[in-house]
């Protein structure tokens, strides 16, 4: 029997993943606070040098990431509004996977350099200016509030986003650590809080930046999206009257929103043409609606038992 693949796109789906407007948004809150971002760091590169502090040097080090990494999520959502064609079928989505990426492994090495220079500072304490330092504190800190009050509406748009609304977050800690550390120096003259500070703001910066890390690379290996169960999805198939078996069963995460589904389906040859097509539209229904993650891409093939004994799938 020649077997049928029926491809069923939703609406919300194809709406979701190509919405221009919510990207022009995206790149008007990350455009500004790139800039304010920019405006800190230059202060801090500064107050770095001439405080001797290296809290604010490890919060300039934060923030020149974090510029970068702003730099890279608004690349990320020029491609993503880029439309699909016959080599890229999904488009440039998988732009944000790839910019929480560089984001997370960039704060990684910065955690590590900061690690690495604050025990040194530890074993050997200079003194620091901690009047300037204190007051470029306090400037970093309105600074990256005024960032995050312009991330925090986009901030549940994209895992891109998310990203970029988490780095500013880390650095108003940073900020805090900063003032908290030269407050500790200009009222009791001790000068290791500022090495303190800056493993505080290491130990602020490297839990969150591995866990964005393994969810970007989560995506990127195609595994299952959190929050779903296939072996469910696969019961909720084979509840489906009509349907014999379920196999070559994948789920992916395209990007933030978008989430893909494919499957062999094997039906007896006796149903006909109009009840397939009424199981299809069962199925699309069900992994649209029924789950925690919705599936708003869903690819079904229709099977034969003659068929599926001839398979051969490499998975």
């Amino acid at each position: 029997m020649k077997r049928k693949v029926l491809d069923i796109v939703s609406d919300h789906g194809e709406s979701l993943a190509h919405e221009h407007g919510g990207h022009g948004v995206s790149r008007r809150r990350l455009t500004a606070a790139l800039a304010v971002t920019v405006a800190v760091l230059v202060v801090e590169l500064v107050g770095a040098v001439v405080t001797g502090s290296l809290a604010l040097a490890a919060d300039a080090g934060h923030m020149a990431v974090d510029s970068t990494g702003l730099v890279i999520a608004l690349i990320a959502t020029v491609l993503m509004a880029r439309p699909r064609d016959d080599r890229h079928t999904w488009g440039w989505e998988r732009s944000e996977v790839i910019a929480a990426a560089l984001q997370a492994g960039m704060l990684l090495i910065i955690c590590l350099l900061v690690a690495w220079e604050a025990v040194q500072k530890l074993l050997s304490p200079t003194p620091v200016d901690a009047g300037a330092m204190l007051a470029i504190g306090v400037i970093g800190l309105v600074a990256n509030a005024v960032s995050l009050l312009i991330l925090s509406g986009g901030r549940g748009d994209s895992l891109n986003m998310r990203a970029a609304f988490l780095e500013v977050a880390n650095d108003a800690l940073g900020s805090l650590a900063v003032i908290v550390a030269a407050t500790v120096a200009v009222t009791t003259g001790w000068h290791y809080g500022d090495a303190v500070a800056a493993l505080f703001i290491a130990a602020l910066m490297a839990p969150r930046a591995a866990i964005l890390l393994r969810r970007s690379l989560r995506i990127l290996m195609e595994e299952t999206p959190e929050g779903l169960e296939l072996s469910e999805v696969r019961e909720h198939i084979l509840s489906v009257p009509g349907i014999n078996d379920v196999h070559d069963l994948h789920v992916t995460t395209i990007s933030t929103g978008n989430v893909a589904l494919t499957a062999h389906v094997t039906v007896s040859a006796q149903i006909d043409e109009h009840s397939r097509v009424q199981m299809v539209h069962s199925l699309q229904e069900c992994v649209a609606s029924h789950f925690p993650v919705a599936v708003t891409h869903s690819t079904f093939q229709v099977d034969s038992p003659e068929h599926r004994d001839h398979e051969h799938l490499r998975h």
